[in-house]
Order: C-alpha cells, then sequence, then structure tokens
C-alpha cells in the first residue's frame, strides 16, 4: 500500500457545544452531493456523533483516540481510508485544548489542518479573540478558518468578519451559519439524539449542507499526506465461534472497530434485537453493548420470552460480554428516570437506577489475565449490588476506575471497551 494525499480537514471549537457535529456533517453531506467520496472520523470515545456522521456521508465512521487506540492504530485508520476518499473529515472532542490527548495533539500528529466552529451567538469582536487564543495557545497549529455559528444576520456576520483584523488578520474568515431551528440536531443526557430517531433527519442536513456549501470551497482544502502502515492482521482467535450482537434503539452504542476486529478475528456476528425478537439467536457468545435501555426500559421489561432465552443462554454456560446498557439488562431491576421499576433479566443480582446527573465520564483501562484492554466510562445510571468486581479498573490517569463483573462466563462493567487496544484479550472474553 502507497501513501496517499488526500484534502483533509479536522473541525474543532472552542468548547463543547458550538456546533461541531453539525458542520461536520454538513460539510460531509455537501461534498457527498458533489459527487466526493467521504470519510469521516470522530475524535475520541463517541457512539452518537458518528451515527450522525455516518448518515450524512454514506460511509462508516470510526474513531480516533491516541490513548485508547494508540498512534499506530490512528495511523493505520487513516492511511487506509486515504487510500479511497477525496475528503477527510475529523470532528474534534470538547474544545481544541482539551483532553490529554486533545484534539490539538491528534491534528498536530497527522498534520490536519483546523476549521475552527465558534458558537457567536452573544459576541462580536470577542468572536477574534477566542480565534486568536485558540492558535496562540499552540502556535505549531495550522488553522484553515475559521467559522461563526448561530449568528443573528448579515450585520452580525459582518462585525464578526472584522474581529479577525489587526494580530489575527492572517486567519480566514469562512462566514457564518445563521441560527435556524431546521439545521439544529436534537439533544438527550448523553449528548445527541440517535440518528434513526430523527425522522427528518436527511432533510436538516441537505439545509446544513446548502448552508454550508455557500461559505466553504472544497477546492480550496489543502491535501494532506497519509504515510501507509503495514497493516496488522489479527490471530484467528475466534475462527468458528458465533457471536450474536444486540443491536436496536436500546443497544446501538457499538464501536465499528470491535465488530471489525471480532470478523477479522474469525468470528461470525448475527445482529438481533432485544426490544423485538422473541428470543437470543443461537450462538457461542453473546455481546450486550450499551445504549438507551433506560428509554425503552417498558418493552424490555415485557419481552419476558428474550429474557428467558438470555437466562438459557447464561445457563449453560456460554460467554456473555455486558458493557453499560447492556450490563443494566443483566441486573435485576432499571429504575428510570421517573423512578418507575421494572424487572430485568436477573442473571446478576442487583438494580440500577437513573440519576439526573452524570455519575461518571473517564477514559479506563483493565488488566486482564491476557493483557490490558482499554476503554471508556459514560453513565448517568448507578448500580447497587452486592457483587464483588473480579476486577477493577484504574483510569487514564492512575486513579480508581469502574468495577468489572465476572461471574461464570458473564463479564459485565460500564466500560465501554475498545477492542483493538489488547485483540487477545478480547478474544478470550468471547471464546467458549
Amino acid at each position: 500500500m502507497m501513501s496517499a494525499s488526500v484534502p483533509g480537514l479536522m473541525i474543532s471549537a472552542p468548547a463543547s457545544g458550538q456546533g461541531k457535529t453539525t458542520v461536520t456533517a454538513a460539510i460531509a453531506r455537501h461534498a457527498a452531493r458533489c459527487g466526493k467520496r467521504v470519510r469521516v472520523f470522530k475524535t475520541g470515545p463517541d457512539f452518537i456523533d458518528p451515527m450522525l456522521l455516518a448518515h450524512a456521508a454514506g460511509q462508516p465512521v470510526q474513531q480516533l483516540d491516541l490513548w485508547m487506540g494508540g498512534r499506530e492504530h490512528c495511523r493505520e485508520l487513516l492511511g487506509r481510508a486515504a487510500q479511497e476518499a477525496d475528503l477527510l473529515l475529523v470532528e474534534g472532542v470538547m474544545g481544541l485544548h482539551d483532553g490529554d490527548p486533545s484534539s490539538a495533539d491528534l491534528a498536530l500528529e497527522f498534520n490536519l489542518p483546523l476549521l475552527l466552529v465558534i458558537d457567536a451567538a452573544a459576541m462580536a469582536r470577542t468572536f477574534g479573540a477566542i480565534a486568536l487564543g485558540l492558535r496562540a495557545y499552540r502556535p505549531e497549529l495550522t488553522v484553515f478558518g475559521v467559522l461563526a455559528n448561530r449568528v443573528g444576520g448579515t450585520g452580525h456576520a459582518a462585525m464578526l468578519a472584522a474581529s479577525l483584523t489587526g494580530p489575527v488578520a492572517d486567519l480566514r474568515f469562512l462566514g457564518a451559519l445563521t441560527r435556524d431551528a431546521a439545521l439544529a440536531l436534537p439533544e438527550r443526557h448523553l449528548g445527541l439524539v440517535q440518528a434513526a430517531e430523527i425522522a427528518d433527519l436527511d432533510a436538516r442536513l441537505d439545509r446544513a449542507a446548502e448552508a454550508i456549501g455557500a461559505c466553504l470551497p472544497l477546492e480550496a482544502i489543502a491535501p494532506v499526506s497519509f504515510p501507509a502502515t503495514a497493516a496488522e492482521h489479527p490471530p484467528p482467535l475466534l475462527a468458528g465461534v458465533r457471536i450474536a450482537v444486540a443491536q436496536d434503539a436500546a443497544f446501538a452504542f457499538v464501536y465499528a472497530a470491535n465488530l471489525d476486529l471480532l470478523r477479522a478475528m474469525g468470528a461470525t456476528l448475527e445482529f438481533f434485537s432485544p426490544l423485538c425478537d422473541a428470543a437470543v439467536p443461537p450462538a457461542d457468545a453473546l455481546y450486550l453493548p450499551g445504549g438507551y435501555p433506560e428509554l425503552h426500559a417498558g418493552r424490555l421489561a415485557a419481552n419476558r420470552s428474550l429474557l428467558d432465552s438470555l437466562r438459557r443462554h447464561v445457563a449453560r454456560g456460554a460467554p456473555l460480554v455486558a458493557e453499560c446498557g447492556g450490563m443494566m439488562l443483566l441486573f435485576e431491576q432499571l429504575t428510570d428516570i421517573e423512578g418507575r421499576s421494572h424487572p430485568m433479566a436477573g442473571v446478576l443480582a442487583g438494580r440500577t437506577d437513573m440519576q439526573p446527573r452524570l455519575q461518571a465520564l473517564a477514559l479506563q483501562s483493565v488488566v486482564f489475565p491476557e493483557g490490558e484492554l482499554r476503554g471508556h466510562s459514560f453513565h448517568h445510571s448507578r448500580l447497587r449490588t452486592g457483587l464483588t468486581p473480579t476486577w477493577l479498573a484504574r483510569t487514564q490517569h492512575g486513579g480508581p476506575g469502574e468495577a468489572v463483573f465476572r461471574q461464570d462466563a458473564v463479564t459485565a462493567s460500564y466500560i465501554h471497551f475498545y477492542w483493538p487496544s489488547n485483540p487477545r484479550a478480547a478474544a478470550a472474553l468471547f471464546r467458549p
């Protein structure tokens, strides 16, 4: 595989909530409508933004995380995408300089120029000061341009453009997106609403694409060179293993790279819906990823035949891996945010209760017998159980992390694991 040069941008901002996802999705949809092959990536651990970005681009979206996946893994993903794309987009996470590693670290690692999105709804000349500060904090960064979001009108846009003068005269003002409810993407307690739940998503994306097309010349985006790396082929540790994967509106938080790795190690995947299907399909192992079971707790509790089949899977000693929302399905009760209690599978003793505030947000790692697996936790529920954890995770910087429970062949935790961080440790969880 040879190195490839392809136009590329990282879309970042001074903070969360500035409109990065909307802008990234708008560029992706605009480029796709222009006939370009677009590949989009999301910085850091995230599930919901990639769903929206994949819908906009018409291509799968994967995560780039220098700690969770590692530099070489990120380099391999980008190099492979560059071979087949006309445009590469990377949406940043939080603010440009937030996190360790940050979006700025990723941009510097791969020489990605920055498109800065700034919510200018309540500012004028301060717009220029923020843009200057974002660049000056690490002057080695390359800024492609600055885009104003949620702007009041042409007069407001003119003031914002004028703020990029003097010491910021070399920063390009790309234009403004006006305050428009038809462009906004709805949100809930873990972030944006999932793509499949937004009935008019295509209309919103097309409207955003038209707005971004008026201010962003695609031909002005400079090529970035992505050296090819030799792809590592994982050993066939799951050859002949059939894995049933829960996938529906309640259980949708799964990394595309995780599924790709399971297949690459020889597993056959079969998808099922705990909301709709009467039983878990016959399988050697079961994967219950995270999601929003709390929003569908009544339907899950009512699907007794599915829960019975899940218990039978566990009773015969077959492996089951459950992450966050998937783990919530395994305990005896789930109490939703309104205080209603719903019976769940009862495979594990205890209950989970939804809380109004975020309970955990951290990159995590667990040292299993086969080595360290990395991932992250992000949840609003609280677990009440008398079970003793089999392992305790550590956070990225060494603090106490989430509990990991092993009961028979069941492995359950709030952690969303990133399997490529250690394929051998991942395979061991699924191997009968």
